[in-house]
């Protein structure tokens, strides 16, 4: 069960980084509610990777942060599932 939910808050939050960076696609999008909220979320962690530095005008660094994710996500649910604390 806990394993359940972190995975799925690391889903999540995947999602919001995905829809946030697609945003930038869109003109005053990030002047929205939803551009403000999804910011607020977002870019603490997206700027933990702001030294990648672009390639050819496209910026690999979100890519980048989703990848960390996922590694974290897979340690920690190792983690947790070596401890014996996945099925509470």
């Amino acid at each position: 069960m806990l394993l359940m939910i972190i995975n799925g808050l690391f889903q999540v939050y995947t999602l919001l980084i995905v829809i946030f960076v697609l945003m930038s696609w869109f003109p005053g999008a990030y002047e929205t509610k939803l551009g403000e909220i999804l910011a607020k979320v977002c870019r603490p962690y997206l700027s933990l990777f702001d030294f990648v530095p672009p390639f050819f005008g496209i910026s690999f660094a979100p890519l980048i942060a989703i990848i960390v994710l996922e590694f974290v996500q897979s340690g920690l649910i190792y983690l947790l599932a070596m401890l014996g604390l996945g099925g509470l």
